[in-house]
């Protein structure tokens, strides 16, 4: 059994599995192709990352210019919070984000269409944090936005995230936005 839940940014699709569990632990499906068809996740996966971050850790808000990069993410352990910002030049949202919280109990997913920044802040003591893409990691295409763009406005539940020297230097969606391909 498998439910959408409601988004506010088209395309953005955040799905509930069952999980089954008793005192010996659980089991949950988290991916099967015709089932998360039907859910709204219609995508070819090429590549599984699985990185690990401490609390505090702040990573995003990242993307690949081309081919572009859709991500079905997951938190298996831990907690995070899970951000989606539009990027699509012509779309109605564009520059708007929304966010998640994705755990290792209810064992949420969201999903990131091509077109859209992504970003995560780790709200436990460790979180390891799992994505299907689309395509394949390319360092000559990948790019991102500020974190903290008072543009983009994202409300993260940290106040002073452990960041990468990436992430600490990366331009606005203002100064980007016109060499967007999305």
């Amino acid at each position: 059994m498998l439910r959408r839940l409601d988004t506010e940014l088209e395309g953005v699709v955040l799905l509930e599995p069952t999980v089954h569990g008793d005192e010996r632990g659980f089991m949950v499906e988290t991916y099967s192709r015709d089932l998360w068809t039907e859910h709204g996740v219609d995508v070819e996966f090429v590549q599984h990352n699985h990185s690990r971050s401490a609390k505090g850790t702040l990573r995003g808000l990242h993307f690949q210019t081309e081919p572009g990069q859709a991500k079905l993410v997951r938190c298996p352990r831990g907690k995070i919070f899970d951000v989606a910002v539009d990027l699509r030049r012509g779309s109605s949202t564009y520059g708007k984000w929304e966010g998640y919280e994705l755990d290792d109990e209810a064992h949420r997913q969201l999903y990131i269409p091509v077109g859209f920044g992504h970003g995560f802040a780790v709200l436990s003591d460790v979180a390891d944090v799992t994505y299907l893409c689309s395509s394949t990691y390319d360092p000559a295409t990948e790019s991102g936005v500020a974190w903290d763009d008072p543009g983009v406005g994202v409300e993260w539940p940290l106040e002073t995230p452990l960041l990468s020297e990436r992430d600490k230097t990366a331009p606005t969606l203002a100064e980007v936005g016109q060499t967007l391909p999305f």
